[in-house]
């Protein structure tokens, strides 16, 4: 098992909360929750070890260039491949912005 950490710049913190997915399924699961003002966090914890380069680099194709808000995000992740981990983030935001 590895942990990761990354962080991006956002605006103000998020107004929600989001769950998507579940480790217990083979997949991952992603946590999302407010985070400080003008940064998004993220914590991967994965068992697959030695993919630092290809998660930052997931999360620079979605995140940069746009103003997310503030967020601490935890992904527990058993394996999924990028485009799960694309859907199951997609989905969190979706959650957190139609609250």
């Amino acid at each position: 098992m590895e942990t990761l950490s990354f962080q991006f710049p956002a605006g103000q913190p998020a107004k929600g909360r989001a769950l998507v997915g579940c480790v217990g399924s083979g997949d991952l699961e992603v946590l999302m929750e407010p985070g400080a003002a003008g940064t998004l966090t993220i914590q991967v914890v994965t068992s697959v070890n030695g993919s630092s380069p290809r998660w930052q680099h997931l999360f620079e194709r979605m995140f940069g260039g746009q103003v997310l808000p503030a967020l601490r995000i935890d992904i527990h992740d058993f394996g999924a491949t990028p485009g799960v981990v694309r859907l199951r983030l997609e989905q969190g935001l979706e959650e957190i912005t139609h609250d």
